[in-house]
C-alpha cells in the first residue's frame, strides 16, 4: 500500500535557514509546524525516520512543491499530528543541496483540520490512482505569496532536481 501511495505521489508530481522574511503575513500554525519539524532542516534526519524521497513536484502553471520525502508508515494511520507530517519537502538547490522549505499533511479521515485550519479534501477518481484524501501543505521555511496553506509555491522549482541518495 506504501509503495502505491508513492507512486501515486511521484506522479503528483541541507543548509541550516530561519523562515523566508516574505511570508505572507505572520501564521501561528506555520509556526507551530516550523517548532515541532525544524529536525527535518537536514535532510539525513527525515531519512533516518523512514521518510523515503520521491521526485520532485512541479506545478502544470509553474512552480512546485519539491522534493517529497514520504513515510508510509504515517500515510496509512490516518493520524494528524503536527511532528509527524506524512511528508517532508525539499527544494533541490543549484550545489546539490536540499533545502527544507515545507511539510505536508494527509489522511483520508475528514474532514480535517489542523489547529483549526482545514485541509483540502482530493476526491476520487483523482490523478493519483488514490481513494478520496484530505491534505495540507504548511510552508513553514519558505514564503509562498499564493498563501502559507497553498498547494503550489512560485518561489520554488526542480530545475536542479536529481533523484538524492541520502
Amino acid at each position: 500500500m506504501a509503495g502505491a501511495v508513492l507512486a501515486a505521489f511521484a506522479s503528483f508530481a541541507q543548509a541550516h535557514q530561519q523562515p523566508d522574511a516574505s511570508m505572507s503575513g505572520p501564521s501561528p500554525l506555520a509556526d507551530k509546524v516550523r517548532a515541532a519539524n525544524s529536525r527535518f532542516l537536514d535532510v539525513k534526519a527525515a531519512a533516518a525516520e523512514g521518510y523515503a524521497p520521491i521526485p520532485c513536484a512541479s506545478g502544470i502553471t509553474g512552480g512546485a512543491m519539491g522534493i517529497h520525502y514520504v513515510n508510509g508508515t504515517y500515510l496509512k494511520d490516518d493520524k494528524v499530528d503536527i511532528a509527524r507530517p506524512e511528508a517532508v519537502m525539499y527544494e533541490p538547490m543549484a550545489d546539490g543541496t536540499l533545502k527544507l522549505v515545507a511539510v505536508e499533511y494527509i489522511t483520508s479521515k475528514g474532514p480535517a483540520s489542523l489547529d483549526g485550519q482545514l485541509f483540502n479534501f482530493n476526491s476520487a477518481p483523482n490523478r493519483y490512482g488514490l481513494g478520496e484524501f484530505y491534505e495540507l501543505h504548511v510552508w513553514a521555511w519558505k514564503g509562498n505569496p499564493t498563501g502559507t496553506f497553498a498547494d503550489m509555491n512560485p518561489k520554488v522549482s526542480c530545475e536542479h532536481a536529481m533523484m538524492p541518495t541520502q
